[in-house]
Parts: structure tokens; C-alpha cells; sequence
């Protein structure tokens, strides 16, 4: 009975100490997870920013595409004329708007017979819009070679 009553002894001198140690572990984890679901749900909104960043992209690129296959109905006034459209397909509305501009000619064309050939340049810009306000910006320059009819005169090539 002697050894019994050293163990009880013992006992109340602990007072909770694994109690106090466990609670304070138990904090330090809980502080740990919530800072890193915070930091998983910033993750998350970064990755759809850049989603609705790469639609903008891909509308602005859409917009070009619509400049160049309307190029040949610019006027060539050096104003610039502007289009709008929504993207085909798209689900979440982005949509583009593009200004083209006719920038001028040359009539010296290399690799081409002098006065034969004619060059129009045209500048496309397009901006691109999508979801909680992302938008992209690109510009495409076009080049356009036309005959230039008899002894070098050249007309439009608006209808």
C-alpha cells in the first residue's frame, strides 16, 4: 500500500497541465486552418480573375477577326469606324468593340512592278470585355495589295 500512495500524491500536482497544453496545441491548429482556407479562397478568386481575363483576351481577339474580314468596307477617310458585336458562342456575354482606320498607301510596293500594285494599310483595334470588368486590349495592322489598274492609276477598293 505504500506505492499506492505515492502514485496518489502525485496526481494532484499536474493540475491540468496536458488540459492546458492540448487546448493551446488545439488553438495553434485552428489558427492554421483558418488562415489557410483564407488563403485557398483568395487562390480561388485569383484563378477566376484570370479566367475572365483570358475571355477579354479571347474577345478582343474575336473583334479583330470581325475587323479584318470587314476591312475591304472601311472607308478610306483616316476616321476611325467602329463595330461592336457580342462574342458567337460565348455564355457569359463578353463582347468586343473595334475601331479600324484606314492609315494610308504605297505605291512602291517591294517585289512588285512600280505603279502596278497599290498598298493600303489599315490599323484594328479591339477591346475585349468580360466579367467583373476585365478587358483586353490588342491592335492588328493589315496590309491589303490591290492592282492598280492601267499606267498606275488606282481607286478605292470600297464598293
Amino acid at each position: 500500500m505504500h506505492n499506492s500512495n505515492r502514485t496518489s500524491r502525485r496526481l494532484p500536482r499536474q493540475r491540468g497541465a496536458a488540459l492546458v497544453v492540448g487546448l493551446i496545441l488545439l488553438a495553434i491548429v485552428t489558427l492554421l486552418a483558418i488562415g489557410g482556407m483564407n488563403t485557398a479562397a483568395l487562390e480561388l478568386i485569383m484563378a477566376g480573375n484570370e479566367q475572365y481575363r483570358q475571355k477579354a483576351f479571347e474577345a478582343s481577339e474575336a473583334g479583330i477577326e470581325v475587323g479584318l474580314t470587314k476591312i475591304a468596307t472601311i472607308a478610306q477617310d483616316g476616321e476611325d469606324h467602329e463595330a461592336t458585336g457580342n462574342v458567337p458562342g460565348a455564355v457569359s456575354g463578353e463582347k468586343y468593340t473595334t475601331q479600324s482606320k484606314y492609315m494610308g498607301d504605297d505605291l512602291n510596293i517591294p517585289g512588285f512592278s512600280t505603279g502596278k500594285f497599290v498598298g493600303f494599310h489599315y490599323q484594328i483595334s479591339s477591346t475585349g470585355t468580360s466579367a467583373r470588368s476585365a478587358q483586353a486590349l490588342q491592335q492588328q495592322g493589315a496590309f491589303v495589295i490591290q492592282s492598280a489598274g492601267g499606267g498606275g492609276a488606282f481607286g478605292s477598293i470600297t464598293p
